[in-house]
């Protein structure tokens, strides 16, 4: 147990539901979850790390249930040791992010704000080179989600915003949250991430970020 550290529980919190309390053998109170006593893993330095579950007889804790991506899309293992979600080709799916330079940071990555920002980083301006540097996830014809946060949405490539349903050289692409996805074109393989980081702050402020679906090297989470 040398590398597990319990869940320390605050003197004033009651039991609630499927969370309960026990004292542990050092006198702390100790969150309970489903009766197994809960636990960080010494060694899950970073966020979002996953190591723990690693360990015999050891699972991770999960309170909320995992997206659920259109059937054409695949889950890949990536080279970082997590996975990631991909296209049907098993190529990397990723999320562009944009906060603007002004003063309120004010959100940017919607097909109905300015393209400028993505643009810039993905072509240099240039909407050709975009669409062949992170091309969208093209949706099939009659392609539907049982997952509200996914839709198909109707894109004019060459500005990046919406179009009509029936205007020509539309493109109908997958979008998570109202957001078109993508891949790139430098990922020549099923979990590769090529494309992550890529743009300014490592992709934090306006740039791409792969959508990760289990990240084994970066928060600590609980363990049972």
């Amino acid at each position: 147990m040398n590398n597990w550290t319990p869940v320390r529980a605050p003197q004033v919190t009651v039991d609630s539901g499927e969370w309960t309390i026990i004292e542990h053998s050092s006198g702390i109170n100790q969150w309970v979850f489903r009766a197994k006593p809960l636990y960080t893993h010494n060694r899950d330095t970073r966020s979002r790390s996953f190591a723990g579950s690693d360990v015999p007889g050891w699972h991770n804790v999960y309170t909320q249930r995992a997206v659920t991506p259109p059937d054409e899309f695949t889950v890949q293992d990536a080279a970082f040791g997590g996975q990631v979600l991909a296209d049907a080709r098993g190529r990397t799916v990723y999320l562009y992010n944009c906060r603007d330079d002004s003063v309120a940071q004010l959100a940017c990555d919607h097909p109905d704000s300015a393209q400028e920002y993505r643009m810039a980083i993905c072509g240099g301006g240039e909407p050709e080179v975009c669409r062949e540097t992170f091309p969208y996830v093209v949706a099939y014809a009659g392609a539907k989600s049982e997952s509200s946060l996914w839709s198909v949405m109707a894109i004019d490539p060459n500005t990046g915003r919406r179009s009509a349903e029936d205007e020509e050289g539309t493109l109908h692409v997958w979008a998570y949250r109202s957001r078109p996805v993508y891949t790139y074109s430098g990922d020549q393989g099923p979990g590769v991430t090529y494309g992550d980081a890529f743009g300014e702050f490592t992709g934090s402020r306006n740039g791409y970020k792969a959508f990760v679906l289990r990240d084994v090297f970066q928060n600590n989470h609980f363990r049972r």
